[in-house]
């Protein structure tokens, strides 16, 4: 008799939380970045004396900064979740969203000032060939982190509202799974553009 590999009749199915549609999203927002991503290592590879160079330029301790405050953002959006699926409680869930919330408009105050520094100096993405990548990644990736405070902001005035039940948190997950992907997208984005060499 040849054994089977499907789970056991009592073993429930265990789907990715969220909608199917929002996974299917956010493997095309990641299949995007990693085309960015790949031709940076392509123009790179053509080039390691200016990319070298270059990143010497970037403030590492605002990006490394920037990554605390996207970690510590997607720790708070992760309690929330758990906060509704686990607690059904909705005040603690709201309150850990709002800390995501905090975390994320952490993040877009300090790029604001890396931005500034950068065109400050004279700098534009016609400046050289590194410069393009790093204003045209940062910014793509930057425009991510609003469209994902955008969705927390809804997350948490409907969280506020006590909309999302352990039994109906479809929408709370789909959400949440959405800023974990900036999160993630940030921490390729970060060494690979301000620290490997």
């Amino acid at each position: 008799m040849t054994p089977t590999l499907a789970p056991a009749a009592d073993e429930p199915h265990v789907a990715p939380p969220g909608d199917l549609a929002i996974w299917f999203f956010i493997l095309a927002e990641l299949l995007a970045f990693a085309v960015f991503f790949a031709a940076y290592a392509f123009a790179r590879a053509k080039n390691p004396a200016l990319f070298d160079e270059m990143q010497l330029t970037l403030n590492r301790d605002a990006g490394a900064i920037n990554t605390l405050l996207l970690i510590s953002a997607s720790w708070c959006v992760a309690r929330g979740v758990h906060a509704v699926v686990a607690n059904n409680d909705s005040a603690r869930a709201s309150r850990w969203l709002l800390g995501g919330l905090a975390g994320g408009g952490g993040f877009l105050v300090v790029k604001l000032f890396e931005y500034a520094h950068v065109f400050g100096e004279g700098i534009t993405l016609s400046t050289n060939t590194f410069y393009m990548f790093y204003i045209s990644l940062t910014f793509f990736h930057f425009m991510h982190v609003i469209l994902g405070m955008v969705i927390l902001t809804v997350l948490w005035a409907q969280t506020r509202k006590g909309v999302y039940t352990p039994d109906s948190a479809n929408g709370l997950e789909s959400g949440a799974a959405y800023w974990h992907m900036v999160d993630l997208v940030w921490i390729v984005l970060f060494p690979l553009v301000y620290v490997m060499r």
